[in-house]
Formats: structure tokens, sequence, C-alpha cells
């Protein structure tokens, strides 16, 4: 299947971050065709319709989550777009802000007068310098243009936009987390409910997207329902960005109707290096389980992964060939895995830590078989008991890298001549 590019049609072309470009290829018509002629809850019907669901890794459903939002015009009410891209694997967030940002901007303003918000902030990763600098640009050529600012295009529809850049901490990806940073505060998560869509920013309710989704919205008002649902398959509509890392000869982002097969993915970007074999991958970014060479013709959608066990998330897949050792593998990302957590709660800043133990101890040859028991009775309270996403997307990669290839952790066990004792883990935790 070759690419279909919807998001990424002029992230090529020369000076697309500048607003005379954007408009001259068909920008900011989507504004002008929904406030004058669309009011909002239609347009959240249209948006509901298109089955646009969310690209930052969950999948809910756009138009449903918009349809929480309390209808009395009388509150306040937020729009937050999640662009603290963090996970390993996934960067295709930096490249819509740094290469196309005014696309974002009308999708966050669609999707803003389609909620009644009249305040709408973008929380970006830190360290995207570039593309901070490219949105701020992009904000204050909006409003110079009318885009942006009271009453826009002459409507009673009023909009500002705030660029926030985060503080480089991965768990202000998850949402709650997001809000409490973009208030001030350390961004721990929150308990929910209630959720954002009630009692979110400043105690308002509030909605927060990705990147990716928000700027479909601009795709649907200008092309319709019927045009977004014909592409990918029945509850996967749409395309998705596909990023591709790892050990693969043309790592990048390509766009795709949902649904495409992982093979086609890999063969649109060059295949495996010369010589060597595919072994495995993460479909969605680090935080789910491992796909192998079985899996090369799985439909990549959200139903399909998730009955395989695993996700499709940001869609970001990390390649590994035959050459790659799924023991430092699952240690590496155990490592950033504790590195970020919050340390919130003890499922978490327990669990991450006591798994690196046990996997640097493997790796190092003083492993035994009675850790492997371990490893995935500490990961199955992890991700039964902990407070927010982090530790339940930290325990997949590496439970399912030891059932896929548990050969390579027994070879490194046996390494050790004392393999056969009982682990020390186990001694100390004897209800695991």
């Amino acid at each position: 299947m070759p690419e279909m590019r919807v998001l990424m049609a002029n992230i090529d072309k020369p000076n697309q971050c500048n607003i005379d470009t954007y408009e001259r290829n068909g920008g900011y018509q989507a504004i002008r065709k929904a406030i004058s002629k669309i009011m909002p809850a239609d347009l959240i019907e249209m948006v509901k319709q298109a089955g646009l669901r969310g690209r930052g890794g969950a999948g809910f459903v756009t138009g449903v989550k918009w349809g929480f939002i309390p209808k009395d015009p009388s509150l306040a009410k937020y729009l937050v777009c999640n662009c603290d891209e963090s996970e390993p694997g996934t960067f295709k967030d930096r490249l819509l802000i740094e290469k196309d940002p005014h696309q974002l901007i009308e999708g966050i303003i669609l999707s803003s007068y389609a909620i009644g918000a009249k305040q709408a902030f973008i929380y970006s990763r830190g360290e995207f310098y570039g593309g901070i600098a490219q949105l701020a640009a992009a904000v204050n050529e909006a409003k110079k243009r009318g885009y942006l600012g009271n009453k826009i295009l002459g409507t009673d529809f009023s909009l500002e936009i705030v660029v926030h850049p985060g503080a480089g901490a991965y768990i202000a990806g998850e949402e709650t987390a997001l809000l409490n940073s973009l208030e001030g505060y350390r961004a721990t998560p929150r308990l929910k409910p209630p959720f954002p869509a009630i009692a979110g920013l400043y105690g308002k309710p509030t909605i927060i997207n990705n990147v990716e989704t928000l700027c479909n919205v601009v795709h649907i008002v200008n092309n319709g329902v019927e045009w977004y649902q014909k592409i990918g398959k029945p509850k996967n509509t749409g395309t998705k960005i596909f990023q591709l890392s790892g050990q693969l000869q043309k790592p990048g982002c390509y766009e795709f109707p949902l649904g495409v097969t992982l093979r086609e993915v890999l063969d649109n970007a060059g295949g495996m290096l010369p010589g060597r074999t595919f072994k495995a991958c993460y479909p969605g970014g680090s935080s789910c389980a491992l796909l192998t060479a079985n899996d090369l013709d799985i439909s990549m959608d959200f139903e399909t992964l998730s009955a395989r066990k695993s996700a499709l998330g940001t869609a970001s897949i990390i390649v590994m060939d035959d050459t790659a050792d799924m023991v430092k593998v699952a240690n590496r990302l155990m490592q950033f895995y504790q590195n970020e957590s919050c340390g919130k709660c003890t499922p978490c800043r327990e669990g991450t830590r006591w798994m690196v133990q046990v996997l640097s101890r493997i790796e190092a040859g003083g492993g035994t078989f009675d850790d492997l028991d371990v490893i995935n009775n500490v990961c199955g309270h992890m991700e039964a008991n902990s407070f927010c996403p982090l530790a339940a997307g930290a325990a997949p990669p590496v439970v399912s890298a030891l059932k896929e290839f548990r050969g390579e952790f027994e070879a490194y066990v046996r390494k050790n001549p004392k393999a056969e004792q009982r682990s020390e883990m186990k001694v100390c935790y004897p209800y695991l």
C-alpha cells in the first residue's frame, strides 16, 4: 500500500510555516466555512460521525469526548493541545509543529469553536526549541490576519492561544499531570473522576487533544464526513502518521490509512538493513507489547492490536532485527521508566526500581530462574495497581519480551552457577 498523505501533504513544500504559503495551499478555509455556516454542536457531531479517534495513544472517539463538555455558556472552558511528545520512538508531533504549524493552529481554532472555549493552550515538550518558535510565530501571524483574537473574521467568536513549554517530564504527557504543570505545579497525575471535561484546567471544563488529532479536524471540515469515513476501515477511519525508528533502512514518518499491515509499513521504509531479518517491534511506542515476525501481516488498527494484547498507541514502531539483544532492550526501557516515574504511587516508584535491579542482575550474569517469575509478578502488580498509565505502560514491553524471547533470558541466567537458587527479591516480598 502506498502512502496517503493528508496531514503530511505539505510538509516538504518551501515556506509552509509562513501564513501566506499556508493560505495558498488551502489553509484557513475550514475556519471560514465552519464559523459562518456550521453551529458548534453540528461541528461536534461532524467529528463524531467521521469517527476520528484520539491520535495521542488512547484512541478515544474525539467527538464523544467533546460532547462531555457542559453546555452551560456561562462556564469558562479551555482547550489544551498535548504536544508533550516524550515517549521513546515518538516524533510525529514534532514534525507537524516544525513543518506545518498553521495546520495545528487552524485545528485548535475549529476545536475551540466547537466546545465553546475562548482560551487555548499548546503544552509543548520543552526541548522542542525549533517547534516552539515556529508555533509562537504562527500564532502571531494568525492573530494579525484576524484568525485569532476578538471577533474572529467579524463573528462573535473570540480565541487566544498560549504556547507553553514544558519542563522535560515524560509524566507530563498524562493529561492530568499536564494540567498540574500548566497551572505551575509539579507534573503529577490527578485522581479521576472528576475527569478534565468536567473539572480540568483551573477547575473548569477542559478538553485535551493531541497535535495529530487536532490537525485531522481541519480536513474533516474541508472535505466532509463521508470523505473521511472512506479512509481506513470501520471504527478506524482516517490516516495515521506512523513513526519508524530502529534497525531499518529508512526511518522516519509515513502516513497511511488505518488498517495498513505492518509489512506494508516496513516495506515503505525500505525494509531491514542489508543481511538482516526482522525480529520484533514495539508497534505503538515503547509502552506496549512486542510484535514478532509472526505478526508481519497484522492490521495496524486499534481493535486488531488490542486483540493481540498489544496497542496501536501513537503508531511509533520501534524496529529490531536479528542482532537485537532482548534482555538489554527490556532493561534499557525499564531504566527509562524508572527515571521518568514521578514517584507518586508505590507500584510505579518501587516496581520500576525493582525491575531495573532484577534485569540488571540478569544481564550481568547473576540472575536466577526464579527472577523470571519475579519479573511477571512485579509487572503484574505495576499494571494492575498503579495510579496512572505510566507503570501500566512500563510492564508490557518487558513481559512480552520475556514471553516471546524467553530463551534469551534463560541463556543469561545460565551464566550464573547459582541460577537455581531462590531469588532474593521473592524472599524479601513473599506475597509476590
